[in-house]
């Protein structure tokens, strides 16, 4: 058999039969639907887009000497401020220990209730919602935009397409210009902004997050769920028998039918007694992915329950019992399916991957509490001279000399007091005097500025009768005796060149 010969003629015969070897998707028209589901996905739509709108608006104080907005990423002063919490660029450890916190949090929830993630609170997930809102408003629900589209343009469609889009990019406008908000002081930004006065980046930031909002959430949607995002195809990963999915429970629904008398009558030759599945159809009218559930697990599901809200409703007018389509375990279906009991729909939350995911998820949480209860806000570095080394005075004494930096990393003036410990008989002195009181030649007071670093040049000097005979360590010591803090940083004194 020649392989490539077939491919060819496969091919010829496609094209002479004007075969479809690949069909576009079509545009979804999710129905609108009423339910428990659909107003849990309300109410978090509300608060996740109140959160992300409003916190760039909150005040914070933090005294005279440093911003006053509760949540700024303050690039231009390298500073992450979170109302109390003060991060530094040395201290992004701690961003990362939240990025992996956020991790191993999809992991435990995805464990325990499958896709909640994508079916309530992605940002997609959220926006493609908000959009919907606005499509149904202006067009109508399903059938009426489905009617529309198909209509030919005239004054009526032009003007219900332009009245969409138009709200359309005021939200994706507003979702960009509440994104650089965050890195800058709101307030002035926002009358920069309008007045032309911003920076170039500014626009450029609202320019590209209005595009993509409008494109992703107006346009591509479900595509994006089901192509561009990684975690559908990984998620899988993250389930077992033991995790909630949304379900048909086919035992139940199948064979469907549209229940007419004369096929309820089981006893007439020929007739199937029906499951409670009437055919409706309208599980697949509110999927905002398109998919039939009945066709089982699918990796464009985003388990937004949905189709449990459409079916419900159905079951209630047919006076059947309502989950039809629930939330339930592998392996409850299967016992259910089995007649060994019903669907428990609570998933099992001690089991060895939610306890592994959420030993690790706290033990990160607990550790960046403490390092970030107990962490300094006194930093010292010192750095030994390389050229000199060492300086042998006219009266035999060896001096030694050190660059000194001091950072304060908290929103106010502090008095530092600077000595050295671990080197007997040694002198200190600096030949700064900007707010520098010299004590006993040991050791030094002078002010640190609010969020500031300062550097010192800093001369040790060892007499001729005290001298090492190499190399000797000593310790810097910066102490802040108002707050209690207390460096220490280990150097060391050098006699000969």
């Amino acid at each position: 058999m020649n392989l490539n010969s077939d491919i060819e003629q496969f091919d010829v015969q496609a094209v002479n039969n004007k075969t479809k070897l690949f069909e576009a998707t079509g545009k979804i028209y999710p129905k609108r639907v009423e339910g428990k589901f659909r107003q849990l996905k309300w109410l978090i739509m509300f608060v996740t887009l109140g959160i992300y709108y409003i916190t760039p608006w909150l005040r914070w104080d933090r005294g005279e000497f440093a911003p006053d907005q509760a949540v700024l990423v303050d690039l231009a002063h390298r500073r992450f401020y979170f109302f109390f919490i003060e991060i530094w660029p040395q201290e992004f450890f701690y961003v990362a220990g939240l990025l992996i916190m956020a991790g191993l949090g999809l992991f435990l929830v995805t464990s325990v209730w499958g896709r909640a993630w994508c079916g309530y609170a992605c940002p997609q997930t959220v926006w493609v919602d908000l959009f919907l809102v606005v499509e149904r408003a202006v067009e109508g629900d399903r059938n009426a935009r489905i009617k529309l589209d198909k209509a030919p343009l005239d004054i009526s469609k032009f003007l219900k397409k332009s009245i969409k889009h138009l709200i359309w990019l005021l939200i994706a406008f507003s979702t960009g210009g509440a994104w650089i908000f965050y890195f800058a002081d709101a307030p002035t930004l926002l009358i920069d902004f309008f007045t032309l006065q911003a920076s170039s980046i500014a626009y450029m930031t609202v320019l590209i997050l209005t595009a993509t909002t409008y494109l992703l959430g107006g346009f591509m949607r479900e595509q994006v769920c089901t192509y561009m995002c990684p975690w559908p195809r990984i998620q899988a990963a993250m389930l077992d028998e033991d995790s909630l999915v949304v379900t048909y429970n086919d035992y139940r629904g199948e064979p469907r039918g549209g229940h007419q008398k004369k096929l309820a009558d089981t006893s007439l030759p020929g007739t199937l007694e029906l499951g409670d599945c009437i055919d409706c159809n309208k599980c697949v009218a509110v999927c905002p992915m398109g998919i039939d559930i009945r066709d089982g697990q699918q990796m464009e599901c985003i388990t937004c329950a949905l189709c449990i809200d459409a079916c419900d409703s159905v079951m209630e007018k047919t006076g059947k019992p309502t989950g039809l389509i629930s939330y339930a375990t592998l392996r409850d279906y299967d016992l259910a399916a089995a007649g060994k009991a019903p669907p428990r729909s609570v998933p099992i939350l001690l089991r060895p991957r939610t306890i592994i995911y959420s030993f690790i998820w706290c033990a990160i949480g607990l550790l960046m509490l403490f390092v970030l209860a107990n962490r300094s806000r006194l930093d010292v570095n010192v750095l030994h001279d390389r050229n000199p080394i060492a300086v042998r005075l006219a009266d035999g004494s060896v001096r030694n000399g050190y660059t000194v930096k001091i950072l304060n990393m908290v929103p106010q003036k502090l008095m530092a007091r600077f000595s050295i410990e671990g080197l007997p008989g040694g002198q200190m002195r600096t030949n700064q005097q900007d707010g520098l009181v010299t004590g006993n030649g040991e050791t030094m007071s002078f002010e640190l500025a609010p969020d500031q670093l300062k550097v010192l040049k800093v001369f040790v000097t060892m007499p001729a009768n005290s001298l090492p005979k190499q190399t000797q360590t000593f310790q810097f010591v910066a102490k802040i005796p108002s707050r209690g803090e207390r460096r220490v940083t280990e150097t060391n004194f050098i006699t000969r060149k």
